[in-house]
């Protein structure tokens, strides 16, 4: 939503200016929330301002709804903090932080079996949001030159998708005007299934999106089926449907986890993934990546040539100027953790979600709705409709700091209402054991003072 502009002429004059609280020491007059102030004000108290202002936000290492990375080495940090000036798009004034996006892009690639002696391609990007972007491009080009070339018209592209997608699909098919074919969930199912997926193929198809790690259970659709049964589909009609994995969640999480799962380049029909390096990469936000199988599947007039600059700079990237600081906080991790280390963090990290998901279930009212094993994510719903809800519940952790998210379930399974835990790295098993504690009394005092009526969820964005 778009922020609005306040009508200051509206305001009382306390709701409009910021109140020092070091005033009476610094003699400093209340400053304009909504406008620059006429003078300058001494670099501590415009800190103090801000600072004290930020102690309202909630604490990032409660936050069990993020699954965005809370917190990085200090030498990682460090390193971030020296590069905040470099411009990841200047790479003719900046080569080294080029040459450093170029290797990650590369560690990427391998790391998702791109094949040998192939040319795989990839680019960084904010975010899974813009690697989203940038692949969904790829593919309606890419469906837009097939149809051509057939002498077929291309103006009815659709996507095949489930309802659990993240909105940024959602988004993609709406600005770039592709139809977007979801595919339901129930109320015992929240992942897509083969059948439901070449049901919905035809010649207009650009492509289909299978999850690895999905936002609303953490679960991992079903990714080798799915492209079986794509390729099969393309057999018997003709087709060339190629298979998207959005691996935001679980891209830096299945190849130590499971790396026996053939979810990536393994599976010849899956032709890009992106992953977001600020999730289960380790890195604070924001950084995203995408790779593709092959060359061939970006197409050339998708990149663009830029010398005013300094240099031939090809990009493709929906942003322009961008800190390169991720890039370099993403390197460091994988030089500082290898495969090793990534598996050892992963493991820590399973260990502690499913540790408390299985507490979670044991306490009475809840009943998992997945566990942790997948990726580091669980969630749970209450057993039956009682005197209060899983909203409830939420809200009263809230009073203790901890942020777990209360939602509904997608379309078709909206009578499901959830709680999720997302298990970053600085979530330690001694504060699984506060959670759980917390959740226990919050449990024992809705049993005995439920509220008038039990709390319900905001609306949603129906598909």
């Amino acid at each position: 939503m778009a922020t609005k502009i306040v009508k200051l002429d509206k305001l009382a004059k306390g709701e409009a200016t910021l109140a020092p609280a070091y005033a009476g020491r610094a003699a400093v007059a209340p400053v304009p929330k909504f406008e620059l102030p006429e003078g300058e004000l001494d670099a501590t108290i415009a800190y103090r301002l801000i600072h004290d202002e930020l102690m309202l936000d909630g604490n990032a290492r409660l936050n069990l709804a993020t699954f965005v990375t809370t917190w990085m080495e200090p030498e990682a940090e460090k390193l971030m903090a020296e590069t905040f000036d470099k411009n990841m798009i200047d790479k003719d004034e900046y080569p080294q932080t080029a040459a450093i996006e170029e290797r990650c892009i590369n560690m990427v690639a391998r790391l998702f079996n791109a094949p040998e002696g192939g040319k795989a391609v990839g680019a960084s990007a904010i975010g899974s949001s813009e690697a989203v972007m940038l692949a969904g491009m790829a593919m309606k080009w890419r469906w837009r030159a097939r149809q051509k070339a057939a002498g077929k018209p291309a103006d009815k592209p659709n996507l095949i998708m489930g309802a659990n997608v993240q909105v940024v699909w959602e988004k993609f098919c709406r600005y770039w005007d592709v139809e977007p074919r979801y595919i339901p969930m129930a109320p015992d199912r929240f992942v897509i299934r083969p059948e439901d997926v070449v049901a919905r193929m035809d010649e207009n198809t650009l492509g289909a999106v299978a999850i690895l790690g999905t936002t609303y259970t953490g679960e991992f659709e079903p990714i080798e089926a799915i492209h079986d049964a794509i390729v099969a589909e393309n057999r018997k009609h003709g087709l060339d449907v190629p298979l998207h994995i959005d691996a935001a969640s679980g891209g830096f999480v299945a190849p130590f986890l499971h790396p026996e799962l053939k979810w990536d380049f393994r599976l010849p029909q899956v032709k890009s993934i992106n992953t977001s390096g600020h999730k289960y990469g380790l890195v604070y936000p924001g950084v995203g990546w995408v790779v593709w199988r092959d060359e061939q599947e970006l197409p050339e007039e998708l990149v663009f040539h830029v010398n005013y600059l300094g240099g031939d700079m090809p990009t493709f990237t929906l942003n322009f100027s961008r800190p390169g600081n991720q890039i370099v906080g993403q390197y460091y991790n994988f030089l500082r953790l290898g495969r090793a280390g990534y598996t050892r963090i992963m493991e820590a990290l399973r260990a502690n979600a499913t540790w408390l998901a299985k507490r979670i279930a044991k306490l009475g009212p809840f009943e998992l709705v997945s566990d942790g094993s997948a990726i580091p994510v669980f969630a749970f719903r209450m057993k039956q409709v009682g005197k209060y809800s899983v909203f409830d519940v939420s809200n009263r952790l809230r009073e203790r700091g901890w942020q777990v998210p209360a939602y509904t379930m997608p379309a078709d399974a909206e009578s499901v209402a959830v709680l999720r835990v997302v298990v970053r790295e600085g979530f330690t098993r001694d504060l699984a054991s506060m959670l759980l504690e917390d959740l226990k009394k919050a449990v024992a005092d809705l049993e005995v003072r439920p509220p008038a009526s039990p709390a319900t969820p905001a609306p949603q964005f129906k598909h």
